[in-house]
């Protein structure tokens, strides 16, 4: 029975997931007044104005720059599942090959919630007052900001993100990175931990590693981002360089898999019984998903 309402809930937020994903495909086809601030992860809009001397000239969001964000989010969402829950489920032992791809395919959906709700402006958003770049604001909670609004004229105004993609697109392809950042830690504590734990574990780390390291080195006002635009001329101490996540995604996760291993000790039965992998086919084809 158990087994039932976790695949109900797996679908439901799989559901959302696909219906966020289809929706911002449709989203930008249209066209989009500018922000005020260019930086790549601009999350604030000017209220647009009914003066047509004062307003801005309209922007048409490249095509192909947006299709192509977009099926970057899908290749970064494939990395998840089926890349590494089959990664993971082919080297635990058969009975646990279940709850390794479940691990991964209720991420999917629980990370996609939290990163609507409050983990995109956590990340991205303007720093709180007084914190100095450590973490955002809540400007941008329930992506505040950042989806479509729609005017009392029937018109739609668009956020722009960096460049020629609006905002939503850049909030998605950040959220699939938020949903495999904790997925890479589960093959620290498979087989180890239950599932509820799994859970709270994952929704903590999200919201107190994950999204203050995104800000960091991600954000336009983290105190380690190359993208600072509250630096000034002079050169910063210490600059992130962050290549393909490598700071935010790989290190974080895995210096968080090095201390789960350790606060959970040895498995039961280690050295006394046989655990070999169940299936090293499912672990090639996983990686082979990860690799394209």
């Amino acid at each position: 029975m158990l087994l039932s309402r976790v695949q109900l809930l797996r679908l439901a937020m799989g559901a959302f997931l696909l219906a966020v994903t289809l929706g911002t495909s449709v989203m930008a086809q249209e066209g989009t007044t500018p922000a005020e601030t260019p930086a790549p992860a601009a999350t604030t809009s000017e209220p647009a104005t009914t003066d047509a001397a004062a307003a801005p000239e309209q922007v048409v969001f490249d095509t192909g720059d947006t299709a192509w964000m977009l099926v970057s989010c899908l290749l970064v969402l494939m990395m998840t599942a089926p890349g590494l829950s089959l990664f993971y489920c082919g080297l635990v032992r058969k009975r646990n090959v279940l709850s390794v791809i479940m691990q991964c395919m209720f991420l999917m959906g629980m990370m996609s919630v939290v990163w609507f709700i409050y983990g995109y402006s956590l990340a991205f958003a303007p720093s709180l007052p007084g914190s100095m770049g450590l973490v955002g604001g809540f400007d941008n909670l329930f992506w505040k900001g950042v989806v479509p609004e729609l005017l009392a004229d029937g018109k739609t105004v668009f956020t722009p993100a960096n460049l020629t993609t609006p905002a939503v697109v850049w909030a998605v392809f950040q959220m699939m990175f938020f949903i495999i950042t904790p997925a890479l830690i589960c093959g620290a504590y498979a087989e180890r931990m239950k599932f509820s734990s799994m859970v709270v574990f994952s929704l903590l780390w999200g919201t107190f590693v994950y999204c203050p390291l995104a800000h960091w080195v991600w954000s336009t006002e983290g105190w380690l981002s190359e993208f600072n635009v509250n630096k000034g001329d002079g050169a910063p101490m210490f600059v992130a360089l962050d290549f393909a996540g490598g700071t935010v995604v790989h290190i974080s996760s895995g210096i968080s898999a090095l201390v789960c291993a350790i606060m959970i000790g040895k498995r039961l039965g280690h050295g006394h019984e046989p655990m070999p992998p169940h299936n090293l086919t499912y672990t090639s084809i996983g990686t082979a998903l990860l690799w394209v």
